[in-house]
């Protein structure tokens, strides 16, 4: 499977926005007996991957996230989320070539991110969060995994050889007990990840970060 999964959960993303910020004055639950603002720490585990026309959805990395979060009501049943997170993405590439042999490219790149979610409550514990991010590249690692098993660092790739700024769409869900709160996000990448006219580019081709994260936080 290609980039067709991503691409689906894209459009799907976007028509779940329109949608809910239609009918956001029914979303009101009658058991809130109050707004409160709440502030707290979250984390999770990050299934990540690069998302273009040759790189295949099966290539996923394994990471986390960390951070903080408010969400800060604004009416009955509607609050805004805005979050500060480290957070890491990337994916895996598979080559075959007469020079190189068999391998794996693994791309390691982790991230500052600011996300700013509508979150609506359509049940008592049960919320939507819709939104965007923005995210700055702190450091990379791009490592060269040979089928021989060895792996060596490519050295001349850095963080300056990929764009620092990434932007993207966010939907997800939650589920609030009390303090704790859980829930499930994606995160569609509209920025490509590569360079353009840089060997990172020339590796990647045109790709856009896709992340699917999980995360338990704690309200203070």
């Amino acid at each position: 499977m290609k980039n067709t999964t991503v691409k689906s959960l894209g459009f799907a993303l976007i028509l779940s926005m329109f949608s809910v910020i239609a009918m956001g004055q029914e979303q009101q639950t009658p058991e809130e007996t109050g707004i409160n603002a709440k502030f707290g720490f979250k984390g999770g585990i990050n299934f990540s991957n690069l998302y273009n026309i040759n790189v295949d959805d099966n290539n996923k990395r394994v990471g986390f996230n960390i951070g903080v979060f408010a969400k800060l009501p604004i009416s009955k049943g509607v609050s805004i989320q805005p979050e500060l997170l480290y957070t890491t993405k990337g994916s895996k590439l598979n080559y075959t070539n007469f020079t190189l042999g068999a391998g794996e490219y693994r791309f390691n790149l982790n991230y500052l991110e600011l996300p700013v979610l509508a979150v609506f409550n359509l049940g008592k514990n049960f919320n939507l969060h819709l939104g965007g991010y923005a995210a700055y590249l702190t450091n990379t690692n791009v490592t060269d995994a040979k089928n021989d098993g060895t792996i060596d660092e490519i050295a001349d790739l850095n963080a300056s050889d990929f764009n620092r700024w990434d932007a993207g769409l966010v939907g997800g869900l939650g589920f609030d007990i009390n303090k704790l709160t859980i829930g499930a996000r994606y995160n569609y990448g509209l920025v490509d990840v590569g360079k353009t006219g840089n060997v990172s580019s020339q590796l990647i081709g045109k790709s856009k970060n896709s992340v699917l994260s999980l995360y338990v936080g704690i309200g203070l």
